[in-house]
């Protein structure tokens, strides 16, 4: 029989494939039809729901006409706020759909068809009329709103503001300061799956089922749950395989909602999927942001003062506060120290969370700056990086867990040549094209929540590790297998993984970046537990079929005693066409410090993932408002632009020796949103290399070069 004892730190598991480049156990069911996506699940009787959006930013409806829509054969029901049931309570105004004739931004649902087909469906809804008393609207963001006004909070639960020393006197006393400001736009995510919610009621109505696209199978219980009155037990939500979501997927948004109101409506299951239009309007999106960065340093280049002072924008029937300026707080030393963020409430859908909410667009800016005030004080981007290494958080006083920083800045240069280059812009020339090198930092925090997970032995001789999880894509599937195998020590294949589904032990959701980190860590408790009942009672017999421990994880007391972030560092070559303004981006190099890497093989894909977006917001990525109708008219692949395979050459991916046990039992910490955190500026400060042509208004389109260059 196997040994069942838990190897010591020192004892590594026999059986042990942690950091191996394993091939992701999920992908022949995906490569081959087999993995069910929400909307795949067969169901009898289903029906098909089709949402009707606002045509205004801004007033009521005054009335609405569905008789053409109902005369229609084959359509069910039309649902509004004339007819549409109550809703309980909800967690935010943007999922309270038809509670009320308001009209707060364009392309809110004020109405919606329920067909037997989808087709029907959607022919039905263009044929529902809607007047509206419409009202003035705000949907621009501007830096000298009277309106502007400081939240409560920003994401999750960090301090609007801080301050620490005097910031105005150290800028006046500074030997070398800098004040510029950087804007990015607006960004919508667009995972491949479209968000889509299957609802089935019991006959009864007493229990509902949901297959759901989403990030935390739990989450989505709760707050549908809440919002129709039921006992959380009451409501199931199943979603093993998700296509991709960038941080959309991680609340409720109005399809799901739409989905439960038309199965109870009409008392048959109820399909809705958004499509990629309607994602740009209710499925979330990153808010742009108008960033003031003030540093000041001495002759030596070391910063005396670091003030980061933010702008974005929020919706007026519901709150989000971007924590864009939260890495500023611990990213650099200086005594004096302040971070601001203030909000435009606009008549416009709800921001969310996007890749890297906060730290993405936050350290575009940092970063950009901090290249900018290097060569303001006659230093090297990285040498001026590595003067202001600080020794303990400046935020917080405590200690760093790990901090690579300054090996993967070292390693990345060895690795990239930047020792060769010629820090004076437009020298290098190949032609018609421009040549220059940028380099930014990147981190992430490394976090850790509470999670459940269930090991279960059985006849087989297998072992079922049970836990409700979400694999959005990332090789959740994969990872969690190795850490319970590694857990009990057993070949890979003796490991039977259960995942997306309330039935299951709760989890934390696939988020922040702490996902693997947080359901690892249960599962780690739960083998181990396991374990110890396998010793203590059946010794080397073989045990019974059954036999299970359950472990429920707390919160992680490191931190509160350490400050934990994964930290990387990006490099960039880019080539500018003198004639055209085109930008090109042939060499990426990402070094990173992300404690024990779980599996080579999908980490890299993460970080590979992640630069290649962060290119894709360098250079394309842009929902451009027309103030007028007060909407985002980029609402497809056509109009709103992302990377592609022409766009990304070359993109290297290493990583440092790291292993972070404050952070996880495995020595892990997350890995999904680093990679984007600091390229965009990488190649900003390429660009600017390349041209000598400061862009500080992502993203760096052609008009914002072509005026400059010669």
């Amino acid at each position: 029989m196997t040994n069942l004892l838990t190897p010591t730190k020192e004892t590594a598991s026999a059986n042990s494939t942690l950091g191996a480049a394993l091939d992701r156990i999920d992908g022949p069911k995906k490569v081959t039809g087999a993995a069910t996506y929400a909307y795949e699940h067969a169901v009898e009787h289903v029906t098909y729901a089709f949402p009707v959006q606002s045509t205004i930013a801004k007033g009521r409806i005054a009335a609405i006409d569905a008789r053409a829509a109902l005369a229609l054969p084959g359509v069910l029901a039309v649902l509004s706020h004339e007819n549409a049931p109550r809703l309980v309570a909800t967690d935010g105004a943007e999922m309270a759909i038809f509670q009320s004739d308001a009209v707060a931004y364009h392309g809110q649902f004020v109405a919606a068809v329920v067909a037997e087909t989808i087709e029907t469906a959607r022919q039905a809804a263009q044929l529902v009329t809607v007047h509206y008393e419409q009202q003035p609207h705000e949907a621009v963001l501007r830096a000298e709103s009277a309106d502007l006004y400081k939240p409560d909070h920003v994401n999750p639960f960090y301090e609007t503001d801080t301050e620490s020393g005097d910031i105005e006197t150290a800028l006046a006393q500074a030997a070398v300061t800098l004040d510029q400001t950087y804007t990015t736009p607006a960004e919508h995510n667009n995972p491949l799956e479209p968000h889509t919610t299957l609802a089935v009621w019991s006959d009864d109505g007493a229990h509902l089922t949901l297959y759901d696209a989403n990030q935390g199978a739990y989450r989505i219980r709760d707050t549908v749950a809440q919002a129709f009155g039921l006992a959380p037990e009451q409501v199931r939500v199943i979603s093993p395989y998700i296509g991709g979501a960038f941080g959309s997927k991680a609340r409720v948004h109005p399809q799901v909602v739409l989905a439960v109101m038309a199965a109870q409506m009409v008392r048959r299951p109820a399909k809705v999927a958004l499509t990629r239009q309607q994602m740009f309007s209710v499925a979330g999106y990153r808010t742009p942001t108008i960033q003031r960065i003030r540093l000041a340093a001495g002759a030596d280049g070391k910063l005396t003062a670091i003030a980061h002072d933010v702008i974005e924008q929020t919706a007026t029937i519901q709150e989000f506060a971007e924590q864009t300026a939260l890495a500023t707080r611990m990213m650099y030393a200086a005594p004096n120290r302040r971070t601001t963020h203030r909000l435009a409430r606009l008549d416009m859908p709800v921001p969310a969370f996007m890749r890297a909410p906060g730290e993405c667009p936050g350290m575009f800016a940092l970063e950009s700056a901090m290249d900018e005030m290097a060569l303001a004080c006659g230093l090297d981007p990285i040498e001026f990086r590595l003067r202001n290494e600080p020794q303990l958080d400046p935020e917080t006083g405590r200690p760093f867990s790990t901090r690579g920083l300054v090996a993967c800045l070292q390693e990345g240069a060895r690795r990239f040549g930047w020792q060769q280059r010629d820090p004076r812009p437009g020298l290098r020339r190949d032609g018609r094209w421009l040549v220059g090198t940028g380099v930014a930092a990147s981190t992430y925090p490394a976090r850790r929540r509470p999670s459940s997970a269930r090991v279960r032995v059985e006849s087989d001789g297998r072992y079922t590790v049970a836990i409700a999880a979400a694999d959005l894509g990332t090789g959740a599937w994969t990872a969690l297998t190795q850490i319970a195998a590694d857990a009990l020590d057993v070949p890979l294949a003796r490991v039977h993984l259960e995942i997306g589904d309330t039935a299951l032990p709760a989890a934390q959701i696939a988020g922040g970046s702490m996902g693997t980190t947080s359901w690892g860590a249960a599962i780690v408790e739960a083998a181990q537990a396991l374990r110890k009942r396998l010793h203590e009672e059946y010794h080397d017999i073989v045990p019974a079929a059954g036999l299970e421990a359950t472990a429920e994880t707390g919160d992680n007391p490191a931190a509160q005693q350490f400050a934990m972030h994964a930290y990387g560092a990006q490099f960039a070559e880019v080539r500018v066409n003198r004639d055209t303004g085109e930008v090109r981006v042939p060499r990426l190099l990402g070094v990173f410090a992300v404690g024990r890497i779980i599996n080579a093989k999908t980490a890299r894909s993460q970080l590979l993932g992640g630069m290649t977006m962060g290119l894709s917001m360098a250079l394309h990525e842009e929902s451009v408002l027309d103030p007028q109708f007060g909407d985002y008219v980029t609402h497809d692949f056509a109009s709103y632009h992302i990377a592609t395979n022409a766009d990304v050459g070359a993109v290297e991916v290493a990583w440092i020796d790291e292993d972070d046990r404050h952070v996880s039992p495995m020595g892990a910490k997350g890995i999904g949103e680093i990679g984007i955190v600091g390229t965009a500026a990488a190649i900003a400060n390429a660009v600017y290399h390349a041209t000598g042509i400061r862009v500080r208004d992502l993203p760096i389109t052609l008009d914002k070069l072509l005026p400059m260059l010669s």
